[in-house]
């Protein structure tokens, strides 16, 4: 792996530690549940109401806790993820409540849209686990989507995958179905094979949702991403450095509420922070703000000691075209060669996360997989010097022909999945964009994907208690 870029000094790293901690002392948090409220008042912290005023002696305290990496088990060990330290995990987008058609029309999204992702990502070469609600399905009933989302991730793919954020009951449910699958609540508690997202309500306050599911996946010994989503200008101030204050307070409370429940729970800092165009008050996060804010809070995270999580391929436009791109571009690289450990939405997200596209999740795919090749860098061995064949080759000759190419270059150089690089003729027959290629190499994915066989009586077992819960 490349060094990391750092966007801050270690002593602005610091400042805005401190500002959180003042932020934690002085204002204090909201904790809208009452489980929650408890362990801090048997922790010995000032609660007044829902507001809870924390310490930086018990922040700094239970954050060191937490561990710096940790392993996700799926049921294919093959595709077992350490989350931390040098490694980087690819994964879809995450509750787009709408399809983007490849003719520029957008629908709501179904079931078959949630199984359609989980088999493109447990294909994909470059996306390294399944994610969670890649698609909210909206033609299953509110009550039972997470049981049919969870079993269609299991049945789907053999890679690792997301539990529901949706209460502590949905939680719960989650890792029933995970203990079915591994084999028992007591293996999944020493292995860990679920992730979950927990989000805080900015400004300062978490909800009995997120805090009932965390504690439950903390109980549990499952790993939980404490994630803040300012945006600047609106649920936070307008200043780049207040918003990651701001943010990180509110990522200090969850890690310390999780390992407060259980030391040692796994835990991921999360950035999703971008701002509000104050020309239309919309979310924006294909902006370079949200790339520095990305950027800064892996440093940050790294200051800390954790994994960090930031979104990938994140932009504003409504449709796959231009802005798409680059955008997109823009803030993946930036969690790539930054350090990010856990990158949700790196594939098919447009529109400030209201909507997943087919096509743009196979070309979100291609980066992905040049970024990973990028991040990989030189080959220093003989080689990658390839002295003796420069000397074969000799002045004014070429190197086509030799057994150094023939040998070497299949793991120098990467082979496109979707950019075209024929020449103008041969592209010109069919003409076709990376709009069409996409659509088109989707369809043949699906088409040709085969999900890995699942044991018959965890499956029967699965669908019992589906089938009781619903």
């Amino acid at each position: 792996m490349l060094p990391k870029y750092n966007v801050l000094t270690e002593e602005q790293v610091l400042i805005i530690h401190n500002e959180s901690i003042k932020i934690l002392e002085e204002i204090g948090m909201d904790f809208e549940y009452e489980p929650a409220l408890k362990v801090f008042r048997d922790q010995g912290l000032k609660v007044e109401g829902n507001r809870v005023h924390f310490t930086r002696e018990f922040i700094e305290g239970k954050v060191k806790l937490a561990p710096a990496e940790f392993t996700l088990h799926a049921r294919n060990p093959e595709h077992n993820l350490v989350c931390g330290g040098e490694n980087i995990i690819y994964m879809p987008g995450y509750g787009a409540p709408f399809i983007q058609l490849a003719d520029g029309t957008r629908r709501k999204s179904t079931m078959q849209d949630y199984e359609n992702i989980v088999k493109l990502a447990g294909a994909s070469k470059n996306l390294h686990m399944t994610g969670g609600t890649v698609a909210e399905p909206q033609d299953i009933p509110d009550e039972i989507r997470h049981l049919k989302m969870i079993y269609s991730s299991i049945k789907n793919s053999d890679k690792c995958f997301m539990g529901s954020a949706e209460g502590r009951e949905r939680a719960q449910d989650s890792i029933e179905m995970a203990g079915l699958l591994f084999g028992g609540k007591d293996v999944i508690k020493e292995k860990p094979v679920l992730i979950s997202l927990i989000n805080s309500l900015t400004p300062l306050k978490f909800d009995e949702r997120m805090l009932g599911a965390l504690m439950a996946y903390a109980e549990a010994g499952q790993a939980v991403v404490v994630a803040s989503l300012v945006m600047a200008g609106s649920t936070g101030p307008a200043a780049l450095v207040g918003t990651l204050a701001l943010q990180n307070a509110e990522v200090l409370a969850g890690i310390a509420l999780a390992q407060s429940i259980n030391p040692g729970t796994p835990v991921v800092y999360g950035s999703t922070s971008a701002l509000s165009d104050m020309r239309t008050g919309s979310l924006s996060i294909g902006s370079p703000e949200t790339a520095l804010f990305i950027s800064a809070s892996a440093q940050i995270a790294r200051f800390y000691g954790v994994p960090s999580r930031s979104g990938g391929g994140l932009n504003d436009s409504k449709i796959v075209d231009a802005q798409a791109g680059y955008e997109s571009m823009m803030t993946l690289m930036a969690a790539s060669v930054t350090g990010i450990n856990f990158v949700l939405h790196t594939a098919g997200i447009l529109q400030y996360f209201m909507a997943i596209s087919y096509e743009k999740f196979m070309m979100d795919d291609e980066m992905a997989g040049m970024l990973l090749h990028y991040l990989k860098g030189f080959n220093f061995d003989e080689d990658g010097l390839a002295y003796d064949a420069i000397a074969k080759v000799g002045p004014g000759g070429h190197f086509l022909t030799q057994k150094h190419t023939r040998k070497n270059h299949k793991k120098e150089f990467r082979t496109p999945q979707l950019s075209d690089r024929a020449a103008f003729d041969a592209w010109s027959k069919e003409k076709l964009d990376t709009n069409q290629r996409a659509h088109k190499q989707w369809q043949e994915v699906l088409a040709n994907y085969v999900p890995p066989a699942l044991d018959e009586n965890i499956d029967k077992k699965l669908l019992e208690f589906i089938a009781q819960r619903s």
